[in-house]
């Protein structure tokens, strides 16, 4: 095993992700600015890591975040449970009946097609999420008195505001003191930070944070924009992606943090909206480890992808003996979310596991 984890039977939880949960508002085939109705969903970047690993991989799994106390709220709060993780350190706001103090995010998405991309319409503005700081959540009592194998978090909740990112430092630097493995998604949003700082500020941020972090994980774009690492070689439209570039950035991320056991990377060339070459590759102890490669995977939804990913890898990573298996995993788990529509997985152990050996796609009976 590349990773010592806390022992099974002196945690609460296998897994706790710490962001932000936003109601999604997906308008299935129309498009967001002409739609007449929209199916609801919940969704949110560190979440999705909790709710694959549990409702794919049966690990127990909980969310940190917050949420105005309002009908909402409470929506977001029952899709939660219906992906079966724990809601119990959920912090609860009042709500001011408009939102002028606090208020719940929303996040219009349209699938995309062909040459048509996907896109997304957040609302987050004042969420309860954003307005966590520093001291509103006790870390002795999760890792300390419940206990924590892994704690999950990323770079969107990171960049909500002014005083999530120390939120994430306060956990990261906790879990450490109680021998919780920690990973950490960079997935860079430039939306979020344009108004704060953009590049710069992210890498500030990023940087500060990956000092504590065991295992990161993130596409192209993530590494370049977020810790300033540059990949040689790739076409200025991605189409064509240079493995060689990839894993000379891989050693040079480890050179500048030696603390990283594991970095993980997405490998997608979009075709079009429709269409991406998805595999991923992993470094650890100066080695890279080759995913599946999936030519030409046809996509339904590919919001949530890179999510599910981190979750089937978090899952190899738990329980596998080889990190080629690890990122197998991550790369079957997350092509299979990108065929149902919504954020989160709806896989199965079996399914992934199907995809790993080379499973096709014919009809199940």
């Amino acid at each position: 095993m590349l990773l010592t984890l806390r022992k099974k039977e002196d945690c609460a939880f296998d897994m706790v992700a710490l962001g932000e949960i936003m109601l999604r508002l997906d308008p299935g085939d129309m498009r967001v600015k002409t739609a007449r109705s929209f199916r609801a969903w919940e969704g949110g970047g560190e979440y999705n890591v909790a709710r694959g690993l549990r409702r794919c991989f049966s690990l127990k799994t909980a969310v940190v975040t917050a949420f105005a106390d309002n009908e909402v709220g409470r929506l977001i709060e029952d899709f939660i449970l219906q992906g079966g993780v724990d809601t119990s350190l959920i912090q609860w706001r009042a709500y001011d009946g408009i939102g002028r103090t606090v208020r719940n995010g929303l996040n219009f998405t349209e699938r995309g097609f062909g040459i048509r991309g996907a896109v997304g319409v957040s609302d987050r503005g004042n969420t309860a999420a954003s307005q966590l700081k520093a001291g509103d959540i006790d870390w002795d009592y999760i890792f300390g008195t419940l206990g924590v194998r892994w704690l999950h978090t990323g770079g969107i909740f990171a960049a909500l505001s002014d005083t999530t990112a120390d939120v994430v430092l306060e956990a990261l630097k906790a879990a450490k003191k109680y021998g919780t493995i920690v990973s950490y998604d960079l997935n860079y949003r430039p939306s979020l930070w344009k108004d704060i700082g953009g590049k710069e500020k992210a890498q500030s941020v990023n940087r500060e944070i990956a000092s504590y972090v065991d295992v990161m994980i993130g596409n192209e774009e993530d590494f370049t924009a977020c810790l300033g690492f540059e990949i040689e070689g790739n076409d200025e439209n991605l189409k064509e992606l240079s493995i060689d570039g990839y894993i000379k950035m891989l050693g040079a991320a480890t050179k500048a943090y030696p603390n990283f056991k594991v970095i993980a990377t997405t490998l997608r060339a979009v075709r079009s909206a429709s269409v991406n070459d998805w595999s991923a590759i992993a470094y650890a102890n100066g080695e890279v480890s080759y995913g599946l490669d999936l030519k030409g995977l046809e996509i339904y939804d590919r919001v949530g992808g890179g999510d599910s990913f981190a979750s089937g890898l978090i899952y190899g990573l738990m329980t596998k003996e080889t990190l080629k298996e690890a990122v197998d995993y991550g790369v079957a788990h997350g092509a299979y979310a990108m065929t149902t529509p919504g954020d989160t997985s709806t896989a199965s152990l079996k399914e992934v596991e199907g995809i790993v050996k080379g499973a096709g796609a014919r009809v199940i009976r």
